[in-house]
């Protein structure tokens, strides 16, 4: 399983995640009780449920980088174009916006 730690400016959010059923988000408990900042996308509105599919969730797929960007990221880190949720994880630390999402171990 692939988990990665959502924070919408400096603040956890919740968990970002893959494992054999497909790809998840789910918002901390602590940070709906007060969400100061709102939901990380409007596309993710605030609830207790998790959002799964069985692709990368369209949020997360778009803060990967596109181009010859994510193409200099591929050679240089030899990245699998393919694996969008490894991609989000090395990629997303400090991307555009107030959105960061850090590898769990």
């Amino acid at each position: 399983m692939k988990k990665g730690i959502v924070f919408k400016k400096d603040i956890e959010a919740g968990k970002v995640w893959q494992d054999e059923s497909g790809f998840g988000f789910q918002y901390k408990a602590d940070y709906l009780k007060n969400p100061k900042y709102g939901p990380v996308s409007r596309t993710l509105p605030l609830r207790e449920e998790a959002f799964t599919d069985e692709t990368i969730l369209p949020f997360f797929d778009g803060l990967i980088p596109e181009g010859w960007l994510l193409q200099i990221a591929i050679d240089n880190w030899k990245l699998n174009p393919r694996d969008r949720m490894n991609l989000l994880l090395t990629l997303c630390h400090d991307c555009i916006g107030d959105i960061r999402i850090i590898k769990e171990k």
